[in-house]
C-alpha cells in the first residue's frame, strides 16, 4: 500500500519548505567544516 502523494510539488510552500532544508544543509556543513576540520588541519600543520 503506497501513500499517495500531492500531484503538483509547485507550490510556494513546497519551494519553501525545500529552500528551508538546503539553507540549513549549507549551514551544517559550513559550521562542520570550521569547528572540526579547520582545527584539525592546523592540529596536522602545527
Amino acid at each position: 500500500m503506497a501513500a499517495k502523494l500531492p500531484g503538483r510539488f509547485g507550490h510556494e510552500s513546497w519551494l519553501t519548505a525545500l529552500g528551508t532544508v538546503f539553507g540549513y544543509g549549507v549551514i551544517l556543513v559550513v559550521m562542520t567544516l570550521v569547528l572540526f576540520a579547520l582545527p584539525y588541519l592546523l592540529f596536522l600543520v602545527l
